[in-house]
């Protein structure tokens, strides 16, 4: 446990998905900086991920990226599916103002001690609008709603609002998958008024309980923990620092017996009886 608060306390996208989904996780992951050694599989995959973020800086910077891609063919054929299907991006337009990749911006939150602060991949703006575009290098897109809950999303374009002249109606998020079923695609979403006070809402509701879960923290007391039995504890690496390591094996292990117990004659479609309509 820490001894004392930070003066001002920096928060990411990635740190509002963790401590919406379990205040506890949260503690343990960026207060306490207790991690686990990585998944092989899983720390490729990131390697491989930020390989290409470097790839399209660098190209954005006007460096030389040749190498990078004659070295690597996953690589080569991710750049030659991007640049087939988004020439646009490619091949900037002559009315941009403003392009710049790695952007980094921080909006210190109403009323609080914490520094919220986001890194776009590409930002693209002229006189009228702005775009935030954003690479993704794992082979499915997630659910278009399911993305738009994520802070990600919400938290890119709030702060774009809040640190810019750009009004909601104006700015976008285009998330681009450049792996995805072997072509790149796309998920993209606007802005609005409604949109930009409904995150802003939500963001002062999870900071208002950081808040207080923090001063609880430094007198002694632990973050909060989600309900027992959740499938997020099921994967979750810290189960056994929570006392939950076999709660969660016994609830799907109790599930999968319920599911086994079911007969088989209920799903067998060949012992459904004709239903005559009249």
């Amino acid at each position: 446990m820490l001894s004392t608060q930070p003066q001002l306390l920096r928060l990411s996208q990635g740190q509002l998905n963790i401590l919406e989904r379990c205040p506890r996780q949260f503690q343990h992951t960026y207060l306490e900086k207790l991690n686990s050694p990585a998944d092989p599989e899983h720390q490729e995959k990131q390697t491989l991920g930020s390989r290409f973020h470097l790839l399209m800086q660098q190209r954005e910077m006007g460096l030389p990226i040749d190498s990078l891609l004659q070295a690597d063919s996953q690589l080569r054929n991710w750049m030659a599916g991007f640049a087939d299907a988004a020439p646009e991006i490619i091949a900037p337009a002559k009315n941009q103002t403003f392009r710049e990749s790695e952007h980094y911006r921080t909006l210190q939150a109403h009323h609080h001690d914490y520094l919220i602060t986001v890194i776009y991949d590409l930002l693209i703006a002229d006189n009228l609008q702005a775009q935030i575009l954003d690479w993704k290098t794992y082979p499915k897109p997630p659910n278009k709603r399911k993305l738009e809950s994520n802070w990600q999303t919400r938290l890119y374009m709030y702060v774009l609002r809040e640190t810019s002249e750009y009004l909601p109606e104006n700015i976008s998020m285009t998330y681009w998958f450049v792996q995805a079923d072997g072509k790149p695609q796309n998920i993209k979403f606007s802005y609005s008024d409604v949109q930009h006070e409904q995150t802003e809402k939500k963001l002062n509701k999870l900071l208002n309980q950081l808040t207080k879960y923090l001063e609880g923290y430094y007198q002694g007391e632990q973050f909060p923990q989600i309900a027992e039995g959740s499938k997020i504890c099921a994967d979750c690496k810290f189960n056994p620092r929570c006392g939950r390591s076999n709660a969660a094996s016994e609830v799907i292990s109790t599930a999968q017996s319920l599911l086994n117990a079911v007969d088989t004659s209920l799903v067998n479609l060949d012992n459904i009886q004709e239903v005559t309509l009249s």
